[in-house]
């Protein structure tokens, strides 16, 4: 596996404004230095906010558009999640990864957040989703994922686990602590991005996005609720050869994921 340079944008959001946060993403990423894979928030395009019908766009809509753009422009993967119309009427968010060449893959959300009624305004996702990118597989995931280790147990199928979420400060101690767990128990990178400021449901986010390599060390992180962008490289050929001695996975239980 080659070495590949990631970007995580942590910043405040504009509520329920999908224009004014493509133009701040848009500014965000002109001056971005290259890179590799960049990384947005969940529901980038309007905050966490759970009238569906008002902020969800059709597919292809808007904030699509505007990955595929981003993704050429920057001849770099983007992937942040958006809440999406789909088919049949009902709505889910989405985590998109975009590819240079205007490839699109996603991951719908499979763990709804009960506790503010996402699982009343969106349809859980049923599929783990893994996607390859210039010589490395990363798993995508949302928020409230991150609190369920067995539908992110590594089977041997990826190197890199992403998580995007509006995380609210007052739960920061359980984001912190499991993005270092799911790195230690999987053996894979795993890349945290969470944003800042204030929502229009006074909910307060303190960011702490964080690059974390597969011992659970620090990479890089961001200032607790300051606005940026973070960059790392992830040495994949340093997990393979920690893989290779210290292969715990070898010992893992085995079982069968159901949906």
């Amino acid at each position: 596996m080659s070495a590949i340079k990631v970007s995580l944008l942590q910043t405040e959001l504009y509520w329920q404004d999908s224009a004014a946060n493509l133009a701040h993403f848009s500014t965000l990423l002109a001056g971005l230095p290259p890179t590799d894979l960049v990384v947005l928030p969940e529901m980038f395009s309007s905050g966490f906010s759970m009238q569906s019908a008002e902020i969800a766009e059709a597919e292809p809509g808007p904030g699509l558009a505007f990955l595929i753009d981003q993704a050429k422009a920057l001849n770099a993967a983007i992937t942040g999640s958006l809440a999406v119309k789909i088919a049949d009427g009902a709505y889910v968010n989405r985590l998109y990864f975009v590819t240079p060449d205007g490839a699109v893959s996603y991951y719908d959300k499979k763990h709804l957040f009960r506790m503010t009624g996402e699982h009343q305004a969106y349809q859980a996702g049923q599929q783990r989703v893994i996607v390859r990118w210039r010589g490395m597989r990363f798993c995508l995931q949302v928020c409230y994922d991150l609190r369920f280790p067995v539908f992110s147990r590594n089977l041997n199928d990826y190197d890199v686990l992403i998580y995007v979420a509006n995380w609210p400060a007052a739960r920061r101690y359980a984001w912190t602590s499991l993005l270092v767990a799911r790195a230690i128990e999987n053996q894979a990178f795993v890349l945290g991005v969470n944003r800042v400021g204030q929502d229009g449901n006074d909910v307060h986010y303190s960011g702490d996005s964080v690059v974390i390599d597969y011992q659970g060390q620090l990479l890089a992180g961001l200032p607790k609720g300051e606005a940026g962008v973070l960059q790392a490289t992830l040495d994949g050929s340093a997990l393979a050869q920690y893989r290779q001695a210290f292969p715990a996975h070898l010992d893992a239980d085995v079982f069968t994921l159901k949906n």
